[in-house]
């Protein structure tokens, strides 16, 4: 006689926002956020499979903990309703749509059954047969106890410090109006969390779901089970001679197997004597039996192994059993996820068994609700802590909910992620600062990174000073319409210092400015100047912009000052009788005459052209050419340093970040160095953000003005591709103050890269405390921008000729090079190692 669904349905309803069965037994449900995959150290696993036995020995007896790992196969779907998204990023989402990736969901159900309840089997579960509520029903006490017992479970994980549990009332439980709930969305293996669709549940040759085919695998037998287990595996991929690289003992059977599965995890607390007094007479039977056959004589010694460790190490015996449910929704494909099934389980030295017969009951004992009805049958006997090593540790990588930062990528799949690496750590006092350190020999894609990094910032309403020696940003800075000052001889570098926005009188800082510039070009390196050169500047100084603000026709500029202090401020040192000796103005004329017009450097300090520096939100300082001069080079340092800290000061409430690359070639000047120290002990104060980059640490540590001010006052560590230094990587452990688990991390970077993409991947650790591994993948549209290959570069230059504008020429390029009868490579093809 056939029975209908609701004659079998297990559940009664939600109460106090428990599930009620109608056998009586109560589940509490929770939320479970983990560690992201690829974070955790050694000793962190070791910490964290703690708080997972210290919880698990918190359970009251007969109570089942259920721990479901939903991963769903997902595509990216990009966001184009942006209104202010740019050009890049439009492309960016582009190129990400429907990239796949595994949508990753924990939740834990602990359930307590009543006193008395005779165990499930698969000959007794609910679905073959009628149940009745058992004659002890709820009392208030009871439940009381068993949620008291829960709290404290849920105390000891949160207070490890690595997992948050969030309580699931009845509206996450049971389905809404256009909503599912998580039980009806076991019940149809619903990929979405949205509206309900029924789908026909058949138990045949497989699990039927609606069009999906499903096939279950179990590790209920100890005969299946690996010889060893822990709460860490080495992961090989990521590892090298000289470091280990952990992963969760499970994780194989969750983040890293690459299929729609659900990974249940049961632990069944029962009570420990009454198990203990169950194993001591079985050994004496298998002492009996032990004569007759071998294996009853192993099984013996096994049986009093464990009887010895539990009572020795003080043990809490469990029963376990861990599945897993796959599925597509094409049969055929079904082979396939055995094979990746097999493979995770291999990884483990665990030995695959398919369910066929008793399939249903598990399925049906997994309803969130209903795991007091499992299959005892089904299970095997062993210890928490072992135990404890089968339940998945991660997640995936999570994005940032702040406004501000970057897109990159999940270090396994590319999915892109929004990555904070300013506000939100120094909110979550991770930081104390923003500032940042960045660390990659030529070839590892650092100024690519640092490109994508400056134009995020850009884009989000950031102020950007670079200081750069290769040229590395002129497209972004072309593509973006800022300020870009390089020397050649046609174009020679030119400033306005004495130029000020809207007229008036200079600020005391204005003023210290130029008087620094023109004691600069006045004096030499190592020779002093007096007080009373420095008074008379000021003097020079106050009366020339009184004669500006007297005469309006008057252009502001080294020119008419030079001419002022020649003609007129001359005259008033003679009246004031002031000696040569405490101001020589002749030696002042006569050094100064170069800058002055018609003099070989008339051109530095008399432009007239982006004059208002403190408005302009994107400028490149290209020093290469200069960085050797004598002249030239302290006079724009002087420049730098002036319109930063202009910046700094002024723009309230608004970010600013100065990026210094090849800081080697910057900071061998003492005067460069000096700001640099400045910059990073204060930059913080006013909403801004110094980043270094540099190829070499012995760049850094040559210098000791600025060895210890950059690296102890940079929070934010970025590290690119290090496999050439890994031989003698210790020196630049000690020196970043690096951790082991850190270590592992930077080592590990491009060790196993999808083939099938070209990426590079970059290091990122927050205040020693937050490290990941990112990957650095963009559209071709943002590696035109970005690229430094100097035949790119020229071709994106001839294309932004060809079609008016730099934005035009690089999405011109960018469709011509995908097209398959292009003559030039395709860019999917090209990878960021030609980015320096």
């Amino acid at each position: 006689m056939s029975k209908t669904l609701q004659e079998l349905w297990p559940l009664l309803g939600v109460e106090h926002d428990c599930l009620l069965s109608r056998r009586g037994e109560v589940t509490v449900a929770f939320r479970a956020e983990l560690p992201e995959l690829f974070t955790l150290s050694d000793q962190e696993y070791e910490a964290f499979h703690q708080a997972w036995v210290r919880a698990i020995k918190a359970l009251p007896e007969q109570t089942v903990f259920l721990k479901q790992d939903w991963f769903l196969e997902r595509g990216y779907q990009p966001d184009y309703a942006k209104p202010e998204a740019s050009f890049l990023a439009h492309s960016s989402e582009r190129f990400f749509n429907e990239r796949p990736y595994l949508e990753h969901s924990c939740y834990i159900l602990l359930t307590r059954k009543p006193e008395g309840r005779r165990a499930s089997t698969s000959l007794r579960s609910a679905l073959l047969r009628a149940s009745s509520v058992p004659a002890l029903t709820l009392q208030p006490a009871l439940l009381q106890n068993f949620l008291d017992s829960v709290d404290q479970f849920r105390h000891i994980l949160e207070d490890s410090g690595f997992v948050r549990l969030m309580r699931l009332g009845e509206s996450e439980l049971l389905s809404q109006r256009r909503k599912q709930g998580l039980v009806e969305r076991y019940c149809t293996l619903a990929e979405e969390e949205g509206e309900p669709l029924r789908k026909d549940l058949v138990f045949a040759e497989d699990i039927q779901v609606g069009r999906q085919h499903a096939r279950l695998y179990t590790l209920g037998d100890a005969a299946d089970l690996p010889a060893l287990c822990g709460p860490r595996l080495t992961y090989a991929r990521y590892s090298t001679d000289r470091t280990k690289f952990s992963v969760g003992f499970a994780a194989s059977l969750g983040q890293l197997l690459p299929c729609n599965h659900l990974y249940s995890q049961y632990i069944f607390r029962e009570d420990a004597q009454r198990t203990l007094h169950r194993l001591e007479r079985k050994r004496l039977r298998l002492q009996s039996l032990s004569a007759y056959s071998r294996e009853n004589a192993i099984a013996r010694d096994a049986t009093n192994a464990f009887l010895n460790e539990a009572l020795s190490a003080q043990r809490l015996p469990v029963k376990a059993h861990f599945n897993l449910l796959v599925w597509a929704e094409e049969a055929a494909k079904t082979k396939e996820l055995k094979s990746k099934v097999t493979a995770a389980l291999a990884q483990l030295d665990a030995v695959a068994k398919e369910e066929t017969v008793g399939a249903p009951q598990l399925f049906w004992a997994g309803i969130p609700g209903n795991a007091g009805d499992f299959p005892m049958n089904e299970t095997f006997d062993t210890f928490a802590e072992q135990a404890s090593c089968f339940l998945n540790l991660e997640t995936g990588y999570r994005s940032s909910v702040s406004p501000v930062g970057l897109r990159l990528g999940d270090r396994l799949t590319g999915r892109p992620l929004h990555v904070d690496l300013s506000d939100e750590p120094v909110k979550r006092g991770v930081c104390t600062n923003r500032n940042k350190f960045i660390l990659g020999p030529s070839g590892s894609g650092k100024s690519f990174f640092t490109n994508h990094l400056v134009r995020s910032y850009y884009e989000q309403g950031t102020h950007v000073v670079l200081v750069d020696v290769g040229h590395s940003y002129r497209g972004l800075c072309n593509l973006v319409g800022g300020c870009y000052f390089t020397y050649d001889e046609g174009h020679p570098i030119c400033f306005n210092p004495f130029h000020i926005e809207g007229g008036g009188m200079p600020d005391t800082e204005k003023k210290e400015s130029i008087k620094t510039l023109l004691l600069a070009l006045w004096k030499k390196d190592n020779e002093p100047f007096l007080r009373s050169e420095y008074v008379a500047l000021s003097g020079a100084l106050q009366g020339y912009y009184e004669k500006l603000a007297s005469q309006r026709g008057l252009r502001p500029g080294f020119d008419s000052f030079y001419e002022y202090v020649r003609d007129e401020f001359v005259v008033s040192l003679s009246r004031d009788k002031v000696k040569e000796k405490d101001f020589d103005i002749g030696n002042f004329l006569y050094v100064l005459r170069p800058y002055y017009r018609g003099g070989e450097f008339a051109f530095l300090l008399n432009a007239t052209e982006h004059l208002d520096l403190l408005s302009e939100r994107f400028i490149v300082f290209e020093l290469d050419n200069i960085k050797d001069h004598p002249i030239l080079f302290p006079v724009v340092t002087i420049i730098i340093m002036e319109v930063f800290i202009s910046k700094m000061r002024k723009l309230q409430g608004v970010r600013k970040m100065i990026l210094i690359e090849e800081a080697w070639k910057a900071i061998a000047r003492e005067g460069m160095a000096e700001y640099i120290r400045y910059l990073f002990k204060t930059v913080r104060k006013f909403y801004g953000e110094a980043v270094v980059v540099t190829q070499e640490v012995e760049d850094i540590i040559s210098s000791p003005v600025v060895k210890q001010a950059i690296i102890n006052n940079s929070d934010c560590k970025i590290l690119l591709d290090q496999s050439k230094y890994q031989n003698r990587f210790s020196q630049i452990q000690e020196l970043l103050g690096l951790t082991e688990k850190e270590k592992a991390l930077v080592l590990s970077v491009n060790r196993a890269n999808d083939p099938m993409r070209k990426y590079k991947e970059v290091f990122i650790s927050l205040g020693g405390t937050l490290s990941k591994v990112y990957r650095t993948e963009v559209s071709p549209e943002e590696y035109l921008a970005y690229t430094t290959e100097e035949r790119e570069k020229v071709q994106v230059a001839a294309y932004a000729r060809r079609y008016g504008s730099v934005q035009q020429g690089i999405a011109a390029l960018a469709r011509d090079l995908q097209q398959p009868d292009c003559s030039q490579p395709s860019l999917t093809t090209t990878s960021c190692e030609n980015a320096s």
